[in-house]
């Protein structure tokens, strides 16, 4: 029986998964999260097989959430189902140790691969999304200047532009506000930007987040 958990903050996706999946033979879901910091808590607890996570969730997102869960259940696999499709998403989640990622543009079937894929031990990306890694050195396309932000520098900046103050980012990330400071500046200077702000609009303009979502 593979076991998973659902990790998405619409109510309607999560109902939406579930009747898709909970009657194939073999599946069973376990549980439901509309924060990263639930999935957290969820895997700890209930140690899955699997997390199908979000990328935008409240809280820490799913970047920190795939990450904290790895470490708290290192045989998990992620399995990341999102409506982003463009870089530096599918590389960050990736690399920080994600099985699978898929959009949200995925059919049952499709869903159902990845999920068998992934717990045989292999890596499963969409074919839209590996053909636009696959391609992307030769595309001549100039790369999101966010490829150039670290994994943390990444989860501090989703959570600046979701309007978060630099006490939650600390509080949420487990890091001092000096720290969470020193990462935005850093986020600042390697962007060339001033404030939020402009990180806001610079994020909106490379697909990094919706336009209604930024505060």
């Amino acid at each position: 029986m593979i076991r998973i958990i659902l990790a998405d903050d619409h109510q309607l996706v999560r109902i939406g998964t579930r009747r898709l999946l909970e009657d194939v033979a073999g599946i069973k879901i376990v549980g439901e999260a509309a924060t990263g910091e639930e999935a957290v808590d969820l895997v700890i607890r209930l140690k899955p097989d699997i997390v199908l996570m979000d990328v935008q969730m409240p809280g820490i997102g799913g970047l920190e959430a795939t990450r904290r869960c790895l470490r708290a259940h290192p045989e998990l696999k992620v399995l990341v189902v999102t409506i982003y499709e463009n870089e530096p998403y599918p590389s960050k989640l990736l690399n920080v140790g994600a099985a699978g990622y898929l959009t949200k543009r995925t059919d049952i079937d499709e869903m159902l691969l990845a999920i068998r894929k992934v717990m045989a031990g292999h890596r499963y990306i969409s074919s839209d999304i590996a053909q636009q890694l696959a391609l992307r050195p030769f595309s001549g396309e100039k790369n999101s200047p966010f490829e150039a932000l670290s994994g943390r520098e990444m989860q501090v900046t989703l959570m600046i532009i979701m309007g978060h103050r630099v006490q939650e980012i600390s509080e949420n990330l487990s890091l001092s506000p000096k720290t969470i400071n020193s990462y935005r500046y850093r986020v600042f200077e390697k962007l060339e930007l001033k404030n939020d702000v402009g990180l806001a609009r610079l994020a909106i303009k490379h697909g990094i987040i919706d336009a209604e979502v930024a505060t």
